[in-house]
């Protein structure tokens, strides 16, 4: 049951209750113009970009890309020197940017739901296992770089 508390699983449910509220409960509410539908793109698109990205420094620094694993080294190059947390921003982007696209305007609240889900589930207890880690070199990597953006 591991496998299930996984981000992009969590990405997945939260895509899925988007696309129930768009298709089976618009109750007439729509964004109603094409800029939803460039603006959605641009984020799904930069989501996968950054997603990619964080992905190639990790390999590049042969360490994990699964949360619930103690890394192997401290990734601070790339694009970690904007974000400590690369992928997880990419994953908003995405639920913000379907939601656009699919017109899904009740489901936006699920968009900071699924960030705070993001940051208890994951986030700060990697930011544990890091700080335990590495501990001076973490500290000075979280007081220059945040955590989102």
């Amino acid at each position: 049951m591991k496998w299930l508390d996984l981000p992009p699983v969590w990405l997945a449910a939260f895509l899925v209750l988007a696309w129930l509220q768009a298709t089976y409960g618009a109750g007439g509410l729509g964004f109603g113009a094409v800029w939803a539908d460039l603006a959605g793109g641009l984020l799904v698109g930069g989501g996968v970009l950054l997603i990619v990205l964080a992905a190639v420094e990790m390999r590049r620094a042969r360490t994990t890309i699964i949360p619930h694993l103690e890394a192997d080294r401290l990734v601070t190059t790339g694009i970690f020197a904007r974000s400590r947390n690369p992928i997880y921003l990419g994953d908003s982007m995405i639920l913000l940017g379907l939601i656009l696209c699919w017109d899904a305007v009740l489901a936006l609240p699920l968009v900071p739901v699924f960030m705070w889900i993001i940051q208890r589930r994951f986030i700060l207890p990697e930011e544990d296992r890091l700080m335990r880690k590495f501990r001076a070199q973490f500290t000075r990597y979280a007081q220059e770089t945040r955590r989102w953006l």
